[in-house]
């Protein structure tokens, strides 16, 4: 199989020795699925089977009820609903039940997988000084280490969802102003304010980095995979991953990680509780506490003044 560079967040085509063409025809032409819910059965087994491959499985055989369980956690990191998580674990049941039953496979590994009702635990949170050490690991001779220490930078500075993150536009970057227009959950908009180490990282990815990536595809977002083609979520938990083992950090660390980091630092460093909650995009501090606006200098100064990369 041909193997995804972990910088660029490219997805390689499934290996054929996986068998998912026959298993599309058997819900195609003996259940009856319509396209539209192929395409989700689909997308769901072509990404347990990158992950799978990812972890030296040459086909369905070699998979593991370790292997199911550490790929539930991957789409747990990457900031996927429970309810797609749900959908992704019933996709690879159905698939390894039709492999059982052609006799393609002896065992089924995904019997002993249970769908997480709740993820109740709080993350890890890096410290102050493991984050500093995570944003400057990439080798600046590399590249795309401009774009990787920008991501890390940004994402630390503004404490966004992956999703907000991959989906940023070079339109939403006021990096004159400090801040940053993001599109969170149900669309809506909200600014958060930058550090200058995140704006100085952006700007030598933006002036130096992007436009040799850029092809034309990048449809307008900030951060661009090696092929010029917009960075997806799996790209950044590969990226992010790939520099959390350079520098040494032995905890489990996903782009949700950062997100709490960021909260954290910013929290046990005086911040007033309402700013961090207008920063990350949370409506409400509690179920019992309305939604409380709060003006955009007065984020400006709780950030510069707390964070600890300001």
């Amino acid at each position: 199989m041909p193997a995804a560079n972990p910088s660029d967040g490219g997805r390689p085509a499934p290996p054929l020795s996986f068998s998912i063409e026959p298993y599309l025809d058997h819900l195609r032409f003996e259940r009856g699925l319509s396209e539209k819910t192929l395409e989700s059965y689909e997308h769901d087994v072509a990404r347990m089977v990158e992950f799978a491959a990812s972890r030296g499985r040459a086909g369905p055989a070699d998979v593991t009820t370790a292997d199911l369980r550490a790929f539930i956690l991957l789409l747990k990191d990457l900031g996927l609903a429970p309810s797609s998580i749900a959908r992704n674990v019933s996709s690879v049941r159905m698939y390894f039940r039709f492999l059982v039953g052609e006799n393609m496979v002896v065992g089924d590994p995904s019997e002993r997988i249970d769908t997480p009702k709740a993820w109740k635990k709080l993350p890890d949170v890096l410290t102050v000084a493991e984050m500093e050490k995570l944003v400057e690991t990439p080798d600046l001779a590399h590249p795309l280490a401009w774009r990787d220490r920008a991501m890390l930078e940004f994402a630390y500075a503004s404490g966004v969802r992956v999703s907000e993150l991959t989906d940023l536009r070079l339109r939403s970057l006021h990096l004159d102003d400090a801040f940053a227009s993001v599109f969170g959950k149900g669309a809506k908009e909200r600014l958060v304010p930058i550090g200058r180490r995140a704006i100085g990282a952006l700007s030598i990815y933006l002036r130096e980095t992007r436009p040799r990536l850029d092809r034309g595809k990048g449809e307008g977002r900030v951060f661009l995979n090696a092929r010029g083609g917009p960075l997806t979520r799996m790209g950044v938990w590969k990226i992010l991953r790939q520099h959390v083992e350079a520098a040494g950090i032995e905890k489990r660390v996903s782009p949700h990680v950062l997100r709490h980091s960021f909260a954290t630092h910013l929290l046990e460093g005086g911040a007033d509780l309402v700013a961090v909650q207008e920063m990350l995009g949370h409506a409400d501090i509690g179920t019992t506490q309305r939604y409380t606006h709060v003006d955009r200098s007065y984020l400006h100064q709780e950030h510069r003044s707390h964070h600890p990369r300001a």
